[in-house]
């Protein structure tokens, strides 16, 4: 149980790092079952499916912001899951990564 709370505190310190270094609502980022959140900036999303979105673990999450190079790593083995134009957020966990590390 406790170590459910600290991974969910921890998923929720790093969205909102994310939102930080790139506020929007073009791309929804989800951490199933822990959140989601809206960012990087251009078109508003309201209903539906979003034309822009991205989908990880909570662990994944926390692996991407420990070394954001493995990026493209975890979409190629689908442990990311992104579609859409603006969906590639490998600069955005890498501004979040150096965040992240100074917290």
């Amino acid at each position: 149980m406790k170590q459910d709370l600290e991974l969910k505190s921890r998923i929720k310190e790093i969205l909102k790092i994310i939102h930080q270094v790139s506020p929007g609502n073009s791309v929804e980022l989800r951490i199933p079952p822990y959140g989601a959140i809206q960012c990087v900036a251009g078109s508003r999303h309201r209903r539906g499916t979003p034309p822009n979105s991205v989908e990880m673990s909570g662990e994944v999450l926390i692996q991407l912001i420990k070394d954001p190079n493995l990026w493209g790593s975890l979409c190629d083995t689908g442990e990311i899951r992104a579609s859409g134009i603006k969906s590639d957020l490998s600069e955005i966990f890498n501004l979040a990564a150096k965040k992240y590390k100074n917290i």
